[in-house]
């Protein structure tokens, strides 16, 4: 999987495109994909050549590809590769915004100051317990969630200590 990130506005998608499909006519890869693109562009990239995936942050608290890119790749039969599937550690209910490292990222979304950090670490919260009810963690539970939203949907977890896919309660996986 060869993907093109972050599409570049000041290039034309089909000229993207155009030259990532000669890297498949050659034999160098495979397959190609596409980061963070619009409906519109997704639907001129395919047209220059199949597009396997579209990778785009998807989880409970970011829905955002709902509204429109999940009906354009399911249209054309592309694959979602969800990243931050657990809300960027939301989810792992182990993330302390205050111990984060002067430079990690986090520190500059909305999401980590004020009334928004606080929203959510109630939610995470009430999210922890319902894990707790179904006997699991609430990154294996969010994962679940991010699954179930479908087949053509492949999250990247990152977990940075533990690989939660595989310890994952076996009723909570799709068949």
């Amino acid at each position: 999987m060869y993907y093109a990130h972050r599409v570049d506005p000041n290039v034309p998608i089909e000229e993207t495109v155009g030259a990532m499909a000669d890297l498949v006519r050659e034999g160098k890869v495979r397959y190609l994909g596409l980061s963070e693109a619009s409906p519109a562009s997704i639907r001129k990239a395919n047209a220059i050549h199949p597009i396997a995936a579209l990778q785009s942050e998807y989880s409970l608290l970011t829905r955002d590809v709902e509204a429109e890119i999940l009906k354009t790749t399911r249209q054309l039969q592309i694959s979602l590769v969800p990243y931050a599937p657990l809300a960027r550690g939301l989810f792992s209910n182990t993330l302390d915004l205050n111990s984060l490292a002067e430079d990690d990222f986090r520190r500059t979304l909305p999401r980590s100051h004020g009334a928004h950090a606080e929203n959510n670490a109630r939610l995470v919260a009430d999210f922890a317990l319902l894990a707790k009810d179904k006997n699991c963690s609430p990154a294996q539970l969010a994962l679940a969630w991010v699954l179930a939203q479908g087949s053509d949907i492949i999250p990247i977890p990152g977990p940075k200590k533990e690989n939660i896919l595989k310890k994952m309660p076996a009723r909570l996986r799709l068949s």
